[in-house]
């Protein structure tokens, strides 16, 4: 897949408004009960980032930005207003945040995730795009240094050093702050300059993809 490792605008795209959207087939039977089957095994998330616009030096960047990724073309790091962070909204990430796996003693790498709900059905997310220097991992409980792993901040991959690989038994927690991948979800933006100061583009689409 055709992707670039660079962060949309975020003085724009916290403005921006959306969310998650799943494909659900719902089917009335003959006795008025409903079959329902889940299409999608993951959500996909959408966003309209013309809310974020406000000044003609946003229609100035996004136009760039746009033109740059060739309109849907190249994939981009978007950063999402709602859901950008291990743990609760306005809280600093914490070692302990988000569960990945158990150690074999042999095992080195573990993927990040977040872990949406509790105690029903837990959906686990793939979080490949981590925001650089931002991943804090913690071993049984204990923060590790930095020293002790790498972060692949294009895949999301933890890879623990030689020799400090996770013990049998002994749980891997992260917390972090992320992107999500995205791209633009049409080949036309339509700008309205109202003023030499103030303009618009009221709808700009972006949608996520899978890396």
């Amino acid at each position: 897949m055709s992707f670039h490792e660079i962060l949309f605008p975020t003085g724009i795209s916290l403005g921006a408004r959306g969310g998650p959207e799943r494909l659900t087939e719902v089917v009335l039977t003959g006795s008025g009960r409903e079959e329902r089957n889940q299409r999608w095994r993951r959500s996909r998330r959408k966003w309209n980032a013309g809310y974020g616009v406000r000044r003609l030096s946003d229609i100035d960047q996004v136009v760039a930005f746009f033109e740059e990724r060739r309109g849907r073309l190249f994939g981009f790091r978007w950063r999402d207003p709602l859901d950008h962070r291990s743990c609760a909204p306005g809280v600093a990430p914490g070692p302990r945040d988000q569960a990945l796996g158990i150690g074999n003693g042999s095992r080195t790498q573990f993927q990040l995730v977040k872990t949406y709900g509790q105690a029903f059905a837990p959906y686990v997310r793939d979080i490949s795009k981590p925001v650089t220097g931002s991943v804090r991992v913690a071993v049984g409980g204990v923060e590790r240094p930095v020293a002790d792993f790498a972060v692949n901040t294009a895949t999301g991959v933890v890879t623990f050093v030689a020799g400090r690989a996770p013990a049998a038994g002994q749980t891997v927690t992260a917390g972090f702050l992320f992107d999500t991948p995205a791209r633009f979800d049409a080949d036309y933006l339509e700008a309205d300059v109202a003023s030499f100061q103030a303009g618009e583009i009221p709808v700009i689409p972006i949608i996520e993809v899978f890396v």
